[in-house]
């Protein structure tokens, strides 16, 4: 009756979303329910936020700390029916290995010399330079794409130039992108390891494009056309270097069909005569 396969990932250090299965026999009118509860609570908190979808449960429940905190307590769950019937399950989370960034927002794309500029919006609920980003780009002709690794380290000169030089990691560039061709970018987020054990991504960004992808049927037209404007323009060409060369250098006449032609009219002259 137990609930089983229980998961939970924290999203963007901000709530926690947990779910389960109802256990084997468990009935089908079981009203589980889950309380949580981390060192720093007075008292267990009860998730309020319940879902079910395709026999899924689900809850979801507010959970932040403050960002200069450099460990994070183990988070408590209890699953539990109000029944005696339903036996609890009781599990511990290292919240550092659940973390799940938010999306990047604010995709923007621009062209800078011979290469492609892209910026996106930095999370404000993680500490500096606990995220490193990944961009993927393609060419809108081809299926292939590839993948560019962000990572800068966050520099910090307040001590010697206070309120100056923070670097932040929310940027790249692609150089050598052909310009005449349609791009498409988009971007997602990873903790850093240095700063929580969390293998989950984030979900990729809304794709965004720069350029234009030529009509597949520009190109089978541009195909056909060209060599017919090659041979047509070879033609006129001959033809006409044909006619300027009489015109520049007129046949000489053949002596022989000229006295042919004088001897003829004589002939027939004297005939008639």
């Amino acid at each position: 009756t137990a609930a089983v396969d229980l998961s939970c990932v924290w999203h963007n250090l901000e709530y926690m979303a947990c779910t389960w299965r109802p256990g084997e026999n468990a009935s089908s009118d079981t009203n589980y329910t889950l309380f949580y509860w981390f060192d720093g609570l007075k008292n267990h908190k009860k998730c309020s936020n319940y879902s079910v979808h395709q026999g899924i449960f689900g809850c979801t429940f507010n959970l932040s700390f403050p960002k200069v905190i450099n460990t994070y307590p183990a988070i408590s769950i209890l699953i539990r029916d109000d029944s005696e019937e339903v036996r609890p399950v009781c599990a511990s989370k290292n919240p550092t290995t659940l973390v799940k960034p938010a999306t990047p927002r604010r995709v923007t794309l621009s062209k800078i010399n011979d290469g492609i500029y892209i910026e996106w919006s930095e999370s404000d609920t993680f500490p500096k330079n606990c995220l490193f980003y990944e961009v993927e780009y393609r060419n809108a002709d081809l299926d292939t794409a590839q993948i560019i690794k962000v990572i800068f380290h966050y520099l910090e000169l307040t001590d010697f130039f206070p309120m100056c030089l923070v670097k932040n990691n929310n940027h790249t560039s692609v150089p050598g992108v052909d310009p005449n061709s349609k791009h498409i970018f988009k971007v997602r987020a990873k903790p850093k390891p240095e700063c929580y054990s969390s293998k989950f991504y984030s979900d990729w960004s809304e794709e965004k494009s720069i350029g234009e992808k030529m009509d597949s049927t520009f190109y089978f037209v541009l195909i056909i056309a060209i060599p017919l404007i090659v041979a047509v323009s070879t033609i006129i060409l001959l033809v006409y270097l044909k006619r300027l060369k009489i015109f520049i250098l007129p046949p000489i006449p053949d002596p022989r069909e000229i006295l042919k032609r004088m001897f003829g009219e004589q002939n027939e002259d004297s005939q008639v005569s």
